[in-house]
């Protein structure tokens, strides 16, 4: 029998030294922004109960969780989402506290993705979640969180926003089922216009058919609300239209405008969300590093109705794309090695000690000869070696 003595799980990996370095410094950044706006951390259970995220819509499929047992014979997963942990929190944890709260959180997910995607079965995610609160003012919060988190890490980013409702207002109006409506909001999410054309050409030809197959395309600046208003015309997705854009003119406002994209094809987990939804892009990383909206309908599964909106940030990867650039060295050398001959030790100790508090990075030699402590400062480039003791 194989034994995996030095090999990691698939889709997980090891983090070493400058990676370790990398991420403590970007999720420093990203926590010193969720502070100042007021967020407190909150820390869930890395193993829940099966329950919390079989829900028609938490939109993770069972396939996609790592399961396990407790001695009571009870189905448990590996945690693969926060924000569901939350909602429970909140609904037990919380039920009295005053409303709104606003919580964060830096933990890590677990989902069982196919072999050879090449996509983390393990990722390091921060985030953050306002409940007890609908409206504008809440949205604009979340958003213009979201857009300081990007800020504080990456120079070159846009955020992409989107409304749940333009998408179910639209698929309401045809004569289908869920799994359906699943198959043609997967290929609009992909922006896979073949595929959606074959899906709706089998439909009856209507306004709402015309305007469904148009959502991959309307993807621009404010612009796109003209072409937007004359598609969906006539339909509930105007309102829905009336409310994105009334979001995208007030962050306009803030000098958000060069950084901000209306993607009406921006339709993912919309069993999930309820009203705005949004996404986060950092140039040179491919996929979304930030997404998220308002998901208005999820505390109502947790006997706790109340509006709620969060994100969260894909930390590994914004941390990878940190050390590719090289903008910002991580390099754990010491500048100073510091060797103490015989019965000098805690002298040497004590010195290392005074040069920390002055700001140097100095390291105490553990070494037993000064030449072996040179040829280590010698391969790991330590320019200043001191002999106490002299």
């Amino acid at each position: 029998m194989k034994r995996y003595l030095k090999m990691t799980p698939e889709g997980m990996k090891d983090f070493l030294f400058a990676e370790c370095s990398a991420m403590d410094d970007i999720c420093g950044r990203i926590e010193k922004v969720f502070r100042c706006r007021g967020f407190k951390k909150v820390i869930t259970p890395g193993i829940e109960f099966y329950d919390v995220f079989s829900l028609p819509c938490s939109g993770i499929s069972q396939e996609e969780m790592f399961k396990l047992s407790d001695n009571k014979g009870r189905l448990m997963v590996v945690r693969p989402d926060s924000t569901l942990p939350i909602a429970r929190m909140v609904s037990t944890r919380l039920q009295n506290n005053v409303m709104p709260v606003r919580l964060y959180y830096k933990q890590a997910v677990y989902r069982s993705n196919p072999t050879l995607t090449g996509r983390r079965n393990e990722m390091m995610q921060m985030g953050v979640e306002l409940l007890g609160v609908r409206g504008v003012r809440a949205d604009l919060e979340i958003i213009t969180t979201a857009v300081q988190s990007l800020k504080a890490v990456a120079d070159d980013f846009r955020v992409e926003l989107g409304h749940a409702e333009v998408f179910d207002a639209l698929s309401a109006e045809l004569d289908i089922n869920d799994s359906l409506k699943e198959k043609i909001r997967l290929t609009i999410e992909g922006k896979n216009y073949s595929a959606l054309n074959n899906l709706l050409d089998k439909l009856e030809p209507c306004r709402a058919v015309s305007a469904i197959k148009s959502l991959p395309s309307l993807f621009g600046g404010e612009e796109m609300f003209e072409k937007a208003y004359e598609i969906c015309r006539g339909t509930e997705a105007v309102q829905a239209l009336d409310y994105l854009h009334l979001v995208y003119t007030s962050l306009a406002e803030l000098g958000l405008g060069d950084k901000l994209i209306i993607d009406l094809g921006l339709v993912q987990r919309n069993d999930y969300y309820t009203g705005i939804v949004f996404t986060g892009y950092v140039n040179g990383i491919g996929d979304a590093v930030l997404s998220g909206g308002r998901y208005d309908s999820l505390l109502e599964e947790f006997d706790m109705p109340m509006g709620a909106a969060g994100f969260a940030i894909d930390t590994d990867a914004v941390t990878l794309k940190s050390l590719s650039d090289g903008a910002v060295s991580y390099a754990d050398n010491p500048e100073v090695l510091v060797y103490a001959r015989d019965g000098c030790e805690m002298e040497a100790i004590a010195y290392v000690a005074r040069l920390n508090s002055q700001g140097k990075k100095a390291q105490f030699s553990v070494l037993e000869t000064l030449e072996e402590t040179r040829r280590f400062a010698d391969r790991r480039g330590i320019e200043t070696v001191v002999i106490v003791g002299e």
